[in-house]
């Protein structure tokens, strides 16, 4: 039964240039999930408190287990161009808010 995962990831300093580099890439990356057995429900860039610049990810991923996350996640080009510091991959539960519950 599929899951929902959180995943978190911080930018290294200074990889502002790196970032707006690659993120066409890994827009595309992530718009092709099915293909790797995971789905991308929700995604974004995290922002520096003035939220004047991006500063990491936050993605929902829906997937059968975290082993499937983990994969899809390592080879992000976001990972593979050594940008995030650190990484977090959590299973979560999407209650509130989740369109395909009601109540």
């Amino acid at each position: 039964m599929p899951r929902y995962f959180a995943v978190f990831a911080t930018d290294k300093p200074g990889m502002r240039e790196v970032r707006e580099r690659v993120r066409p890439v890994h827009r595309t990356y992530l718009r092709t999930a099915t293909q790797h057995g995971v789905f991308v429900r929700l995604g974004g860039p995290t922002l520096a408190p003035q939220c004047d610049a991006m500063n990491g990810t936050l993605l929902v991923i829906e997937a059968e287990a975290i082993d499937d996350v983990m994969a899809f996640v390592s080879n992000d080009p976001y990972m593979q161009a050594g940008l995030f510091e650190r990484v977090e991959i959590r299973p979560w539960n999407w209650s509130l808010g989740n369109p395909e519950r009601r109540g």
